[in-house]
């Protein structure tokens, strides 16, 4: 683990707050690798804080199913799985395919507008090559179809799975092979909901979680053999 994670503490937020975003932030980016058992004496040496937000955050963490804690060993950065992978996409793909479905008869021509630059940043962002920035600005895509909805139930479903959907989501983004592949799907949901089609924005919804779910499986599979 390196020492970044002491320079990504936000001092504007909650000292709790600040140190979960940090180590959230480090799971989904891969800095703490799955499998990795957190210390929390050592890791708060490296944050320069006390025990207690770190205990804090590791129980927070492990509620959202980031962080194992393990009888007798102590809390580990959870494995990514193909149950678990499976487990979160099986329902974010029924969930993404209704948002979809619903956006076509409810979004407003304002969150329209805000739906085309989305794409267009996404656009932007793969051409620059972040990848953290690349993840951001594929949920905030996302997010503005599932708002779209109207429905606060489903929006509270989709955020309820906001956080274990973005692990599996970061591990495909960082396949550079796959971003044209990205940009396009993007560009069919987008057209669909614009002229209001409702099985095609469904059906691309599903083969946008597909795709990523085939990718992530290869990648765990070779990772299982080396």
């Amino acid at each position: 683990m390196q020492n970044s994670l002491q320079a990504a503490i936000d001092e504007f937020l909650p000292l709790r707050d600040a140190v979960f975003n940090t180590l959230r932030q480090a799971i989904l980016t891969g800095e703490l690798n799955p499998g990795e058992r957190l210390m929390e004496i050592r890791l708060a040496e490296k944050l320069g804080v006390s025990r207690t937000p770190v205990r804090e955050a590791i129980h927070k963490l492990a509620l959202e199913g980031l962080v194992t804690m393990i009888p007798r060993r102590g809390a580990e950065v959870a494995q990514i799985t193909e149950k678990s992978m499976n487990d979160v996409l099986e329902v974010r793909r029924a969930l993404d395919a209704l948002c979809a479905e619903l956006a076509c008869d409810r979004i407003t021509e304002e969150e329209l507008v805000r739906l085309k630059e989305a794409c267009d940043d996404f656009e932007q962002c793969v051409s620059g090559g972040d990848i953290l920035r690349i993840a951001q600005a594929d949920v905030a895509l996302h997010d503005i179809i599932v708002q779209a909805t109207g429905n606060q139930r489903l929006i509270q479903l989709v955020n309820n799975l906001s956080e274990q959907m973005y692990r599996y989501r970061f591990e495909y983004i960082k396949d550079s092979s796959r971003h044209e592949t990205l940009i396009e799907e993007h560009r069919i949901i987008y057209r669909s909901i614009v002229c209001k089609d409702k099985d095609t924005a469904a059906a691309a919804a599903k083969t946008h979680i597909d795709n990523q779910k085939k990718a992530i499986i290869r990648k765990i599979r070779m990772d299982q053999r080396e």
